[in-house]
């Protein structure tokens, strides 16, 4: 019989209401308390998670000892604080997208998890779409052949914040998963911003992002679009790939077209041929992401497992969120990752 894992989750608002609802019906979880400082929203809690104990105090959370692992869904400027608490506490933390609004508060939780050998998780949670592993499985097989750049687009005309602007609110999903594919961090960044909305926060982002061997990616952020757009393109030498999120069963497609090179051919423009084969649409199982994410939190603490969007997967984004901040602020200008 599989042991079950106690939790806690720190805020109940607009997204902690839906990790609320997947640990709660995780036959490996057992969730036994919420914390939110609203206290009217504990009738919505119980009725998304059961009767579980509600609070207000953080405090009462941390000292129920059945508790192994604290989930934590507040606004991103208190990720550092709340999360170096629960930590000091002697939980297991996982802790929403982004993991802290800068590196040295990152670097501070990723420490910490560390001294205390606990297990610190970032909600990265397009790491586990299954559309994301299959792309993954596709570079690393070299189906694709070699990656020469990507693109992604998250556009909406959504919730428009007023606390953080598109880069935070946004690119941190796309930035993790173009981690996790290329398996290392950028050279550099640039990105440019603009506030249409509300003075100081833009709402619309373009980010840029150069690799080692030439590799590139561009991220275009707006919750100021008539389109809602998921999507995110990779150009390979072999072949393309185009994963659609918006897309309601085929969510990846992968054409067979590129631009082969002859050089027995003696003519330069004869030795480049295009290649325009055929479309294959895989068949892909879906599960709800978040509810595959939750359930990796709960295996990495029973099983002393490392988790797939640990801290130093968090600290490499911020790091990254960081220098594009830079960048906005420096009309564009080019920033190293070792600056940051």
């Amino acid at each position: 019989m599989t042991v079950s894992v106690g939790v806690g989750i720190v805020g109940a608002g607009y997204w902690g209401i839906n990790l609320v609802r997947n640990f709660a019906q995780l036959p490996s979880a057992r969730l036994l308390a919420c914390c939110d400082l609203d206290a009217d929203r504990f009738d919505r809690i119980r009725a998304a998670g059961g009767p579980v104990f509600c609070t207000t105090r953080l405090e009462e959370l941390l000292a129920n000892s059945e508790v192994e692992g604290v989930i934590i869904a507040t606004s991103a400027a208190h990720h550092a604080a709340v999360a170096r608490q629960c930590l000091l506490a002697g939980k297991h933390v996982f802790v929403e997208k982004p993991l802290t609004l800068n590196a040295e508060d990152a670097k501070m939780l990723v420490h910490l998890a560390e001294e205390r050998r606990r297990v610190l998780m970032v909600g990265h949670l397009m790491q586990y779409h299954p559309g994301t592993e299959m792309l993954k499985q596709l570079i690393e097989k070299g189906e694709l052949g070699e990656i020469f750049y990507l693109y992604s687009q998250r556009l909406n005309l959504g919730i428009v914040r007023k606390d953080e602007n598109a880069l935070w609110s946004f690119a941190p999903h796309d930035l993790s998963v173009i981690l996790y594919l290329f398996g290392e961090e950028p050279l550099d960044v640039t990105a440019r911003g603009e506030s249409y909305i509300q003075p100081g926060i833009e709402d619309v982002v373009f980010v840029n992002l150069r690799f080692k061997d030439r590799r590139m990616a561009q991220i275009q952020l707006s919750w100021l679009d008539p389109h809602k757009v998921r999507r995110l393109t990779i150009v390979g030498s072999k072949k393309m790939v185009v994963f659609d999120d918006v897309e309601s069963s085929e969510k990846i497609r992968i054409y067979d077209k590129g631009v082969d090179y002859a050089p027995s051919v003696v003519s330069y423009n004869e030795s480049l041929t295009l290649r325009s084969g055929d479309i294959l649409i895989p068949s892909l199982k879906m599960t709800e992401p978040l509810r595959l994410e939750c359930q990796h939190f709960v295996e990495c603490i029973r099983d002393g497992k490392t988790p797939r969007s640990d801290g130093l997967a968090g600290l490499r984004v911020v790091k990254v969120l960081e220098a594009a901040q830079v960048s906005m602020q420096s009309n564009g200008r080019p920033i190293q990752l070792t600056d940051v």
